[in-house]
């Protein structure tokens, strides 16, 4: 196994940014744009691939066809209609996303086209009740830099956003509609040849850009960042990764997959020397043969009445364990396409005797399938309508690897920087025009209004927050690039209270707990809105804020108040205080004796420890200061 370089493979890498717009309503209807977890209007839908205008099926659609999922729609009468349910005809363009679209063109020095024309964009994994995404090729071309280097931008599309996948439930697949049809925005840049590291720096440039038009979504999934990736020796085969959430997962993730494509083609290397051909009597039937076998998957897919199936493949032992590099090898790609299908996982040769299935199953699967000391083979288990089609899968997939080494896929990225495969990349079957809503044209004064309201640059957008808040660089770039700007002028505008020390709450306390795994997005802005309030009014300390944001971050509570009843916190009065602090410094006389006023700092995480925010850390430092001064002079 040897150790990976990046620097050895010619990597090209290019961004696509998705960024939901901020309107008033979504871009073919008049529901306005926000998500809600209570939905009252229920129904189903069962997609199915169908031939584009030239007659042919896209491949993406057609595989995600084999599935055969049932989806199921949740949707709430205040943001989606009739037209998200794709019972009535699309509206027209939403003025507002036009616009704003035509300015974020325009920032990018973008040639904008004087017709416009919407497209049906096949998708049929759910995500769309009509089996298609609307999209429009604004304008192409333009650039922008990062830092020193020019990036190029291939196009600027306006688009609806697709609904909110809540998970799946065996056959069927769930969907809430809120977020379907909500107005994006998605620019793709020219492939570049950089350093790892500048990759972060060129996306957040680019959002950067995005922001300080200040008519973009802020907040978790209101951007996202896919990214392609290609190698030198990978034949012109473009990887597609969706789903970066965190710009410091991007560095992560093409580093993964360049590795990923590079140990494909020492794969595929392998397997032609190994002089491999499938054969339909390759494919046998094991279920009986393994009945007794004490596998806890066997056993749980023959009390489902599923079928055990064991595919062999001739000269190719240790080919599925085969490790180009750490982590990449033949068995995980299998592995991958089969949970795709909602299958567990797939057993291979090269990994067992192991996980329940004994050296005497694994010879009596050998003699069964005739699979001499140089062949291998995989055991899979599944459902008798689908295990077929899962097969043939996995079989064309194996042959193309061999054949060409990289399948062209559209891939998904996990938290930790790798990618798994999601289904086949697209081809041009997938798009064709879309019959509802008539060409748009752009007129010379909508260029001239849009060339008119290009943004100031992120510099100065930057010095204006410093300058107006009073705040200093750092603190300024950190709101900025934050979700929470928007709620921070709300606050600082509405509420007498320091600029420094909201912005400090905003982008550190909160970020702080979310490194230790609690989840912010339970704080809604309303809430943090209303702790300011509380603050202002004298109706908490500054010291609790942390305690009610982790209360309701970890779930304990909805709202404020709940948080604060759980948490016990409600303000002490002065006198009420003085008491407390004294029995604390009578109780400890000891360490006043031998620390005298050095005992301050033991004694504050005493008081502060036992009142929990109840009182600010300036009052209960200047009693105790006081209290112990006190005890000094009468020892």
């Amino acid at each position: 196994m040897e150790k990976f370089s990046i620097n050895n493979v010619g990597v090209k890498v290019g961004l696509e940014i998705h960024q939901q717009l901020a309107t008033n309503k979504k871009l073919f209807c008049n529901c306005n744009p926000v998500e809600s977890d209570e939905y009252s209007v229920k129904f189903q839908r069962k997609l199915r691939a169908s031939k584009s205008e030239l007659g042919e099926f896209d491949p993406a659609a057609l595989f995600e066809s084999t599935k055969s999922k049932t989806i199921m729609y949740y949707a709430d009468n205040q943001s989606s209609c009739l037209v998200e349910q794709d019972e009535e005809p699309p509206h027209e363009l939403d003025e507002d996303a036009r616009k704003i679209t035509l300015v974020i063109a325009s920032s990018l020095k973008s040639n904008i086209f004087s017709e416009i024309y919407p497209m049906r964009k096949t998708v049929i994994d759910g995500s769309n009740t009509t089996g298609f995404q609307r999209t429009m090729l604004v304008s192409q071309g333009g650039f922008y830099n990062a830092g020193e280097t020019k990036i190029g931008i291939q196009s600027i599309c306006l688009e609806e956003d697709a609904a909110k996948n809540l998970g799946d439930e065996g056959s069927t697949r769930k969907f809430g509609l809120g977020r379907l049809g909500v107005p994006l925005v998605e620019i793709a840049t020219e492939p570049f040849e950089l350093e790892l590291t500048e990759i972060r720096e060129i996306a957040l440039s680019l959002g950067r850009i995005l922001r300080s038009t200040k008519k973009v979504k802020r907040g978790l999934g209101s951007i996202r960042q896919d990214v392609n990736v290609s190698i030198k020796d990978g034949k012109g085969v473009v990887i597609e990764v969706k789903g970066v959430q965190q710009l410091d997962q991007l560095e992560k993730v093409v580093e993964y997959e360049a590795k990923r494509q590079h140990g494909l083609l020492q794969i595929s290397k392998k397997i032609q020397e190994k002089n491999w051909i499938y054969k339909n009597e390759d494919k046998k039937d094991i279920t009986e043969l393994f009945s007794k076998c004490k596998s806890k998957i066997i056993q749980s897919a023959i009390r489902k009445n599923q079928k055990i199936m064991a595919i062999s493949f001739n000269n190719m032992t240790g080919m599925f364990g085969f490790l180009p590099y750490e982590g990449i090898r033949l068995g995980k790609e299998v592995a991958e396409l089969v949970r795709f299908f909602g299958i567990g996982g797939v057993f291979h040769s090269d990994e067992l005797p192991n996980y329940g299935i004994e050296e005497s199953e694994v010879e009596e699967l050998k003699k069964f399938s005739k699979i001499n000391e140089n062949g291998a083979f995989l055991i899979l288990a599944a459902p008798e309508e689908k295990i077929h089609t899962v097969i043939d899968q996995i079989i064309l997939r194996i042959e193309h690897i061999k054949n060409h080494g990289i399948p062209i896929d559209t891939r998904f990225a996990t938290p930790t920087g790798e990618t798994k495969f999601l289904r086949p990349r697209p081809g041009a079957a997938r798009m064709y025009p879309e019959t509802d809503i008539p060409p748009i044209i752009i007129t010379e004064e909508e260029l001239e209004e849009a060339n008119q309201n290009i943004p100031k640059s992120w510099d100065e957008s930057l010095r204006e927050i410093e300058t107006k808040y009073k705040i200093n660089p750092q603190l300024a770039e950190q709101i900025f690039d934050s979700r929470y700007i928007g709620l921070f002028e709300n606050i600082v505008g509405k509420i007498e209270t320091n600029p420094t020390f909201v912005a400090s709450v905003l982008c550190s306390s909160i970020t702080n707990l979310e490194r230790i795994g609690l989840d912010s997005n339970l704080l809604k802005n309303e809430e943090i809105f209303k702790i300011f309030e509380l603050l202002e009014k004298g109706k908490i300390a500054k010291e609790s804020i942390d305690i009610i944001f982790e209360n309701i971050m970890s779930g304990k509570s909805k709202n404020i108040e709940e948080a604060m009843k759980n948490a016990s916190i409600e303000s002490v009065n002065e006198e009420d205080l003085e008491k407390i602090i004294e029995n604390i410094v009578d109780k400890n006389e000891g360490i006043i004796k031998n620390q005298k006023e050095r005992a301050i700092g033991p004694l504050m995480g005493i008081v502060m420890k036992e009142l929990r925010g109840k009182a600010s850390g300036e009052m209960i430092n200047n009693l105790l200061s006081k209290n112990i001064q006190k005890k000094l002079e009468n020892i």
